[in-house]
């Protein structure tokens, strides 16, 4: 059973950095196609964020490029994702996805295994 715990969300001021970190138990991490997605209230969950099984193959979506990164520890089964400048529309729940193909998968289609998610809120 793959288990995917993230942590490190809460509340913050617009301008704040946060890092979310999501570590997995139960598979062979290095394996995987990481990523994160977020969920804002009433919309549709989206991607963010995702690296391959080769840590230097990463996409972002378009409106968190150049304040986002994503990066992944093999040694320690975590994937990380560093935050900067938060901005009210970062709102939401995001959560850590894995893949099988360890590719990075840009919908949730792709996606074999899920956290629970994280809350993250930035005030104005």
């Amino acid at each position: 059973q793959v288990q995917l715990v993230e942590s490190g969300g809460g509340l913050v001021q617009a301008g704040a950095s946060l890092r979310l970190s999501c570590t997995t138990s139960g598979g062979t991490f290095s394996n995987y196609g990481m990523g994160w997605f977020r969920q804002a209230p009433g919309k549709e969950r989206e991607f963010v964020a995702g690296v391959a099984w080769i840590p230097t193959r990463r996409y972002y979506a378009d409106d968190v490029k150049g304040r986002f990164t994503i990066s992944r520890d093999n040694a320690k089964n975590t994937v990380f994702l560093q935050m900067n400048n938060l901005k009210p529309e970062d709102t939401a729940v995001y959560y850590c996805a894995a893949s099988n193909s360890g590719t990075v998968v840009t919908g949730s289609a792709g996606v074999d295994y899920w956290g629970k998610g994280t809350l993250v809120t930035v005030s104005s």
